[in-house]
């Protein structure tokens, strides 16, 4: 018996599969982690206990973050990657990222995919003024390809976005040795096909980056970001103003003398910022904490 401390990389069909120094050993969770309502999931930093080339993950050490969808854990960075034309740049899908990559104390970094096919200066503005870090890229020319592979050196990332906008295309021209799997934009839905099956962290660069599976509608209550009060916070260019309103129970929606809605006003801040602020917090005002469904 020997115990080691490792990386799930994957986990799946009930296995998980730690990453110790170059080996890789394929382990089953203990029994009580399931009494316990824990799953190991890629990310997690565990303890392992070998008997020969298999093992049992004994330990999941203290995580930073978790994401219940995709399963995904100790994240630094969350690429959200939007595209041009077919689909388009969806702003309340990126803010929506943004907003859960703050709510989970991961970096959000946005990445527009396709410039080949148009202009994206304006909506990238509209977010580096926020503070965000941002790239235009094109996986076809390769162009911003290199900025992306910088920005994942020693860390934990990974990519997420509507299907179809190109993010296993992205990471294909990063490590073209992984050959992950693309799919082509239905032009009726103007979706993509879902490409990828389960969470799996790639090597890269002294870091780690996770093709996450695609979407195109999600509730935020899904990552268990239900309450209405936090929300404004999650929305850092709202930080200034945030104290300055008339009523000290100012929800930013549409009350006389909030600082927020003159910041909009005025054009401090963004006024699609602001809607997909009022469209998250509609969403869950009403929600109680005992109608949250864990996922």
């Amino acid at each position: 018996m020997e115990t080691l401390n490792g990386l799930i990389i994957k986990a799946i069909a009930g296995f998980c599969y730690v990453e110790v120094g170059e080996a890789v050993y394929e382990c089953k969770p203990r029994g009580s982690f399931r009494k316990e309502g824990i799953s190991p999931v890629a990310g997690d930093r565990v303890e392992i206990v070998l008997n020969g080339e298999k093992g049992v993950v004994e330990k999941i050490f203290e995580r930073k973050n978790l994401l219940v969808r995709p399963p995904l854990a100790n994240i630094d960075k969350l690429f959200i990657v939007s595209s041009y034309a077919v689909p388009s740049v969806n702003t309340l899908i990126v803010d929506r990222m943004t907003a859960i990559a703050e709510h989970f104390s991961i970096e959000p970094i946005l990445v527009f995919n396709k410039a080949d096919l148009g202009d994206f200066t304006e909506v990238a503005k509209q977010y580096q003024r926020i503070g965000y870090k941002t790239f235009i890229v094109s996986a076809e020319t390769g162009l911003g390809i290199e900025c992306i592979k910088e920005e994942l050196k020693g860390s934990v990332s990974a990519f997420s976005g509507n299907s179809g906008v190109g993010k296993s295309s992205i990471l294909n021209k990063i490590m073209p040795e992984l050959l992950l799997s693309t799919g082509d934009v239905s032009e009726k839905l103007g979706r993509g096909r879902h490409t990828t099956r389960q969470v799996e962290l790639f090597r890269v660069d002294g870091g780690y980056v996770a093709d996450t599976p695609g979407f195109s509608s999600f509730e935020i209550t899904d990552f268990e970001l239900n309450d209405k009060d936090e929300l404004m916070y999650l929305f850092k260019e709202f930080d200034p103003y945030l104290g300055c309103c008339r009523f000290n129970s100012c929800a930013h929606i549409t009350e006389p003398g909030c600082a927020v809605l003159e910041a909009v006003g005025s054009g401090m801040i963004s006024r699609s910022r602001h809607q997909s602020y009022v469209s998250m917090y509609d969403s869950i005002k009403n929600i109680k904490p005992w109608e949250i469904t864990k996922k």
